[in-house]
């Protein structure tokens, strides 16, 4: 793992345990849509599969780090909206 001041992309993974292809069509197209998740973030999107759970995945670079949180927290919420329970994120550079 790089270190946060590398410059190197970055990454806030969500595993979504539990949501079925059409709930996280559901939250793909509100995150898709939402302004928080626009440029200089990536969205990446890993739909669930048999055995294995859909992922979210916010990428950014060290500078943007503080757009990428904002995001985090408003992902949080989406999220929720969906009943989907968030257990824990792990943010790079945090301790």
């Amino acid at each position: 793992m790089s270190s946060p001041d590398s410059g190197a992309p970055q990454g806030i993974a969500f595993t979504l345990d539990g949501v079925d292809e059409l709930g996280f069509a559901r939250i793909l197209n509100d995150v898709m849509h939402d302004a928080a998740f626009g440029r200089p973030l990536q969205v990446q999107a890993q739909e669930p599969r048999a055995g294995q759970a859909a992922r979210l995945t916010l990428v950014f670079r060290p500078e943007h780090r503080t757009a990428a949180v904002d995001a985090m927290q408003r992902l949080k919420t989406i999220l929720l909206r969906h009943s989907v329970q968030v257990d824990s994120i792990h943010v790079p550079g945090d301790r």
